[in-house]
């Protein structure tokens, strides 16, 4: 028990620093991992990677104005995903170019800039905190923000859930029932630009993008209940924080990346495993029908 104790438990009990990273990282799970669903029932998975992508610029103009400044930064990054968003979705609505091409050429020209930004502006090691960030290093302020944005994120998911479930699953029956789905969509849109910018302040815009879609896909192998995938996102989101914590503080591995490894593992065991859609429950299951 007490190595047990020593391994799970004593790091979170004795450095400030690790109880304010394990905060963020619930906080974290409780915004991104319902996002994450949605995007994945909505079919824009590949979308949430180029959104993430898009804060980068204004990210990096927050720097060069105000270096490492929290809110500085915050700002910035928001309102450049949102103007992606914006320009995505004007170009898909105007020209001949589909909603995902749309989002991938903006978000490559957004990475670019942003990385050309901060090159220009600051050092190798600026660059390397706002692409992979370090949750262990959240301060306060920080973990304000991460929590914050959670707050609105689930109070705006309980107002307009069932609209937007059914956006998300039949938007030619909300169409036709007069209901303006668009502008579910872009409220929904800038939720996620606002869990991208708290997640990139302690993971980094590249590593906040599979803190919020690796459980949401998992979720689904599990369950088809949309409830249940939900929470199945969350715990699995937390469980990955939780768990990525314990592996950077004990084999000095950088905590972001081990977070969103840990995710991918228990994705790839899911794979596998899960009943409703791993791949060794179906073969059992087609083998007994065969029978």
């Amino acid at each position: 028990m007490q190595h047990l104790y020593d391994l799970l438990v004593s790091p979170f009990v004795e450095f400030a620093f690790m109880r304010r990273a394990l905060a963020g990282c619930l906080a974290l799970a409780l915004g991104s991992g319902p996002i994450g669903l949605f995007l994945v029932m909505r079919r824009m998975s590949l979308m949430g990677d180029a959104m993430s992508h898009a804060v980068l610029p204004g990210a990096a103009i927050g720097f060069m104005f105000a270096g490492l400044s929290l809110p500085a930064m915050s700002l910035g990054g928001f309102f450049a995903g949102v103007l992606v968003a914006l320009l995505a979705g004007l170009a898909t609505r105007f020209t001949s170019i589909k909603e995902d091409a749309s989002f991938a050429a903006f978000y490559l020209l957004s990475l670019s800039l942003g990385v050309l930004l901060v090159s220009r502006g600051g050092s190798n090691v600026d660059l390397m905190h706002i692409l992979f960030g370090s949750v262990l290093a959240v301060d306060d302020a920080a973990l304000y923000l991460v929590s914050g944005v959670a707050s609105v994120t689930l109070l705006t998911l309980a107002v307009i859930y069932r609209p937007l479930l059914l956006e998300s699953l039949d938007p030619v029956y909300l169409r036709a029932v007069g209901a303006r789905g668009a502008w579910w969509h872009l409220l929904f849109l800038m939720l996620v630009v606002l869990n991208l910018v708290a997640g990139f302040q302690s993971l980094g815009t590249l590593m906040a993008v599979g803190l919020m879609m690796l459980p949401a896909i998992t979720s689904r192998l599990w369950t088809e209940r949309i409830e249940a995938m939900l929470a199945l996102a969350v715990g699995i989101a937390f469980f990955s924080g939780l768990g990525g914590l314990l592996l950077s503080y004990h084999f000095e591995l950088p905590s972001g990346p081990a977070i969103i490894l840990l995710a991918g593992v228990v994705y790839l065991l899911s794979l596998l495993f899960a009943p409703v859609g791993g791949a060794l429950p179906r073969y059992i299951r087609a083998r007994h029908l065969e029978s």
